[in-house]
């Protein structure tokens, strides 16, 4: 069995998700998990994932890596942080109407990177994402497909006066402003 697999596995198993997982330099191993919406966990209730959790899945990888025979000298088992990439389709239909950085394999409309709120594109010839970004002078709406993503982020949301619910968080990013790279 594969490193990966095992990883994804072990993490699975206990009900979360897995974001990434990558080796590093040194003998790093870094694994990414996630909250399934909908799931209770026996760290508590909270819609992010916990130090408990990182510290439950550290516990149990540090475990099946060992028997799995993975060479490796430092896990770090962490939350996809404010800025989560968006990988699948799955994770893209989560986070329809959140802001999100998009930066596409080739240029359009000469630039590759794009910030703005993420829509579904239903029904009609073309299924798939649309962005509604502004371009600096005026709203557009720019429709792509998962194959011409290189890579896509939720733009972090730091409230310091406390946490909004994610409805009056969504309603606060329709305000217009693309950025540009």
């Amino acid at each position: 069995m594969n490193w990966q697999l095992s990883v994804e596995k072990t993490v699975t198993g206990f009900g979360y998700e897995l974001i990434e997982c990558e080796r590093g330099s040194q003998g790093l191993l870094r694994v990414f998990i996630d909250r399934v919406s909908g799931q209770a966990y026996d760290t508590g209730e909270s819609e992010f994932v916990t130090v408990e959790d990182c510290e439950k899945v550290t516990r149990q990888l540090q475990y099946v890596l060992e028997v799995d025979g993975l060479d490796y000298s430092r896990l770090e088992v962490s939350s996809p942080g404010l800025d989560r990439p968006l990988k699948k389709q799955a994770d893209y239909a989560r986070y329809e109407g959140e802001r999100i950085d998009l930066t596409l394999k080739l240029p359009f409309q000469g630039r590759k990177r794009y910030q703005g709120v993420l829509r579904a594109v239903v029904g009609g010839a073309s299924e798939g994402w649309a962005l509604h970004f502004n371009d600096g002078k005026e709203d557009q709406v720019m429709g792509f497909a998962l194959d011409e993503v290189r890579e896509a982020r939720l733009v972090p949301v730091v409230n310091f006066k406390g946490r909004k619910g994610r409805a009056q968080a969504a309603a606060a990013t329709e305000v217009p402003g693309g950025q540009e790279e």
